[in-house]
C-alpha cells in the first residue's frame, strides 16, 4: 500500500473556502488529503501574532502536519467577505505577506503558498517578489 500524500491549509473557518482551497491544494500537489488548520482570520492573527494563544495553537498544528504527516507545504488563506478579520482585499493581502515572512521564518523548509479567495470562490494564488 503506498503512502498518502498530505499538504495543510491554514484556513479560516468559513466552510464556504474549505472546499476549493482543498481542490485547488490536491491538485497542485497531487495530495490525498489536507490537513485544515482553521481560525477566525488566521492572518490576522499570524501576521500581528495576537491573540498568542491563538497563534501558538495554529503553530502547534502546522508543526503536528509537518511532522507527523510529512506535510511539504502549507497554504495560508486568506477570503472575500471573511467576517474574522473584514478588512479590504488590499489590507488582507498585507496581512497574507506578513503572516508567510513570519511561517517562513519558523518552518524555513516548507512551501509557503499565500492564497487568496473571491467573491466567485475563486482560488489565487498572491505572488511574492522573490
Amino acid at each position: 500500500m503506498s503512502e498518502k500524500r498530505f499538504v495543510t491549509a491554514i484556513n479560516c473557518m468559513d466552510g464556504r473556502v474549505q472546499d476549493c482551497v482543498s481542490r485547488w491544494l490536491k491538485n497542485l500537489y497531487r495530495a490525498d488529503y489536507v490537513d485544515v488548520i482553521t481560525a477566525p482570520g488566521p492572518v490576522r492573527i499570524l501576521a500581528s501574532g495576537e491573540p498568542e494563544f491563538m497563534l501558538a495553537s495554529i503553530q502547534s498544528c502546522l508543526t503536528t502536519s509537518v511532522e507527523k504527516h510529512r506535510s511539504p507545504a502549507v497554504a495560508v488563506v486568506a477570503h472575500h467577505d471573511c467576517a474574522g478579520n473584514p478588512l479590504p482585499r488590499e489590507q488582507q493581502f498585507e496581512q497574507l505577506l506578513q503572516a508567510g515572512q513570519k511561517l517562513r521564518l519558523l518552518f524555513p523548509d516548507l512551501d509557503i503558498r499565500l492564497l487568496w479567495v473571491d467573491e466567485n470562490w475563486q482560488v489565487q494564488e498572491i505572488k511574492t517578489q522573490a
